[in-house]
């Protein structure tokens, strides 16, 4: 730094040659008395040790010698004013450097250190060189302390006894700001502690020492141009800014303790991809920060993070957070789907077990397993290859015996599969574009509440969320918007889905999901669904549509409330079950639908916006509401609103519990359920037997099982008029449908009854 150069400050005063009219023997100021004409000094063009000299006459007690011109005063600039002397004759005096701190009126400034350390001239015709440095800083090694100055007159001052004489070579005034640039500077270079930058060397000393430096001074480190090779773990406890790069030995970790986000890590790489690792490494390891900042920044990956690789670790228990930033994948095969076809054997005595897999070595963990009788997203979650088994997520509905399968492993942008237990891992704001070259998320084994917040994940190409085992329980899911890779395709041709889940006590809340082929295919249960808006439609007209959301298990004990499903539809079946028949566990219920808006169109008539699909006999309705939603179809119409999907199996309609359907309200719906359903029946003419039919009225068109309540409305009268005072009896599940009940009187009776029948027995 120096300013007499990057300003073009004029600093130097002129030679004596030039004239004694611009030399005051006073302050300097204007106005003051030169040495122009003066009896006591006088220009010496020859001098053998001087070129052109001042030669002076001591005659005051304190002889000054100031320049009239104005020297700059700039905070930030540091000025060394030097003078070279030698006593000639008479009295020795002592020399100093000096002048006049000047404001901008030419007043002196108040409590300014005018003068500089003296020295003695002790022997005649020696040469002797005085200096000191005039700055606005009191920093040491600063002389003239002229803070508040504007401008300066500078010269020397000759003390001690009158009567010598002396010869003063020209006064120098020179820039010497860089003498204190790494004082002035906010950091420290690790080449100054003896870095080498060469790649091979060892750094680490160097880093560690530069560190300590810039941390107790209070200021930054900063990693100068070179390529550091960094052998071991290294924890820098100061700012850092890297302008050059490092490499380190895998296992061994970058800890910023006070900059730890991506930019920074990117920089210390000099690579996108290796500096995000190396900050997820850093962020599982180092507990003096539980969130690593993207700061915005669109990171290009060009292959998959695996991230118990990258950190080393296997379970981790302490809540970390990811933010805040943009991860793209670059189009390489690092992406491409391994797939592997293999024959082995299912029984339902080990439930989750394949056995007898050929090949097992060469079946990734984490692959989709694909085959007859096998449920929607199942994987592999752990393989003996020794044994050659593969443990499943979920049981086979109907697998026994020896098959072909084919294993599918997606590529996924952060694979978290290599964990046993990750727990409290949490990603917020951050957008995955995928651009349908790869999967987004794959779960640990195990562990509880992962969560997303705020996130996009734009185009995958199989999966946004895979979960392969239990790293799905307690998954918090709020926020997030889903687009799909395969919007443009029919429905009906579409593969790829948002998420699924194995475990309970998941939450998914206020998410915006596109045109996958399904939302979410959900194992488990207690799980809330609230406030989504799943959009699955197409282009097409007298469309075939896809369920959007499948609850797997029967007893799903979940709520789904104020959702928006939109051309799609909510299927509940039973195919995570090795024996799928009945045989006395818990049948379809447990689900909560209120407040949802459901809207179809351009659909086929069989479209139904809820499906129950029995994977086996005997299963049946146990609890399940719906209530205060609206059931709306535009360009179409659906004959009713619910199915049972027989294709495998059928419910028992007599075992129906606790199952109610009420203030729905329905738009372009023909027929529209409703349990308890209250109906008026007017028999026109004298009957005993008043059969009363229910039109499929009843939920998924079922037995009408029960009358909850019966009141003639007026009078019931025979058929000459006579008034009826006796009630009738009521049979249950009449006609070929059994959706009839039959009001029986004494005698021929005609009239009008208000009846309530339930498709389900609730006592």
């Amino acid at each position: 730094m120096n300013k007499a150069v990057t300003e073009g400050l004029i600093l130097m005063p002129p030679p004596f040659a030039d004239g004694l009219s611009v030399w005051s023997s006073g302050d300097g100021t204007p106005g003051s008395a030169t040495y122009d004409g003066a009896p006591n000094a006088a220009y010496v063009p020859s001098d053998p040790d001087f070129e052109g000299c001042l030669e002076l006459l001591k005659t005051q007690s304190t002889q000054k010698l100031r320049w009239k011109g104005n020297t700059p005063v700039i905070n930030g600039l540091y000025l060394r004013v030097s003078a070279r002397v030698k006593a000639m004759s008479g009295a020795l005096p002592s020399v100093r450097i000096a002048g006049f701190a000047a404001t901008a009126g030419d007043g002196a400034v108040p409590g300014a250190v005018v003068s500089g350390p003296s020295t003695a001239l002790t022997t005649y015709g020696q040469v002797v060189e005085v200096s000191a440095i005039i700055a606005t800083a009191s920093r040491t090694g600063v002389a003239m302390n002229w803070a508040g100055a504007h401008h300066g007159h500078v010269g020397l001052d000759l003390t001690g006894a009158n009567g010598g004489v002396v010869r003063i070579d020209d006064i120098s005034v020179e820039d010497v700001t860089s003498y204190w640039l790494r004082d002035m500077m906010d950091w420290v270079d690790v080449r100054d502690y003896g870095a080498i930058g060469n790649g091979s060397t060892d750094d680490y000393a160097a880093f560690v020492a530069a560190s300590n430096a810039a941390e107790a001074s209070g200021r930054s480190l900063l990693v100068s141009e070179g390529n550091y090779y960094i052998g071991q773990t290294l924890t820098i406890e100061a700012p850092v800014r890297f302008q050059g790069h490092l490499s380190m030995p895998g296992g061994a970790r970058l800890q910023l303790s006070k900059s730890f986000d991506f930019p920074t890590y990117a920089a210390a790489f000099n690579s996108e991809g290796l500096g995000l690792r190396k900050g997820l490494e850093a962020l599982f390891w180092y507990t003096d920060h539980d969130t690593f900042d993207l700061k915005g920044r669109r990171i290009l990956l060009d292959a998959p993070i695996d991230l118990a690789e990258t950190t080393g670790l296997t379970s981790y228990a302490i809540r970390r957070v990811l933010k805040n930033g943009l991860i793209e994948a670059n189009e390489t095969s690092a992406w491409n789907t391994v797939t592997v076809t293999s024959q082995a054997t299912y029984s339902t005595s080990q439930s989750y077990v394949l056995t007898g897999v050929t090949n097992v070595a060469n079946i990734p963990v984490g692959s989709r397993v694909e085959g007859a009788g096998v449920g929607r997203e199942i994987y592999v979650r752990s393989r003996n290859v020794s044994a050659q088994t593969l443990q499943l997520s979920q049981p086979l509905y109907d697998a026994v015996g020896t098959q072909t399968f084919t294993f599918r492993r997606f590529q996924y942008i952060l694979d978290m599969s290599g964990f046993g237990t990750l727990e409290r891992f949490e990603i917020d704001s951050v957008e995955f574009q995928c651009k349908g070259i790869c999967s987004t998320l794959n779960l640990s084994t195990d562990g509880p509440i992962f969560t997303l917040r705020n996130c996009t994940f734009n185009r995958p190409k199989d999966k946004a969320i895979t979960s392969i085992d239990r790293g799905c329980q307690g998954m918090l899911v709020d926020n997030c918007i889903f687009l799909s890779a395969e919007s443009p395709d029919r429905s009906q041709d579409r593969t790829s889905i948002a998420l699924n889940v194995n475990a309970n006590d998941v939450k998914l809340r206020s998410n915006l999901v596109q045109r996958f082929a399904k939302f979410a295919v959900m194992g488990g249960g207690y799980h809330l669904i609230e406030g989504n808006h799943f959009y699955h439609g197409d282009n097409e007209s007298n469309a075939v549509r896809q369920s959007g959301l499948v609850f797997a298990a029967p007893n799903t004990v979940s709520t789904f409330t104020g959702n928006y499903v939109d051309n799609t539809f909510i299927e509940h079946t039973n195919e995570y079950d090795s024996t799928p028949n009945w045989s006395g566990e818990y049948s379809f219920g447990g689900l909560s639908i209120t407040s949802n808006v459901f809207l179809v169109s351009n659909v086929i008539s069989s479209f139904r916006f809820v499906v129950v699909k029995p994977y086996g006999t005997g299963h049946f309705l146990s609890g399940q509401v719906v209530t205060g939603n609206v059931f709306r179809a535009v360009n179409a119409s659906p004959t009713r609103p619910d199915a049972v999907n027989t294709s495998i199996a059928d419910l028992d309609y007599s075992r129906f519990r606790n199952v109610v359907w009420q203030e729905n309200t329905y738009n372009g719906i023909t027929i529209q359920p409703e349990s308890p359903m209250t109906l008026r029946y007017n028999q026109s003419s004298a009957a005993a037997n008043w059969t009363i039919g229910t039109d499929g009225r009843l939920p998924f068109d079922g037995w009408a099982r029960t009358v909850s309540a019966l009141v003639m409305e007026g009078q019931p009268n025979s058929a000459t008029n006579e008034v009826r005072t006796a009630m009738p009896y009521v049979m249950i599940q009449q006609g070929s449908n059994k959706n009839e009940v039959r009001l029986t009187w004494p005698s021929a009776t005609r009239g009008r009854a208000v009846v309530t029948i339930r498709v389900d027995n609730p006592l």
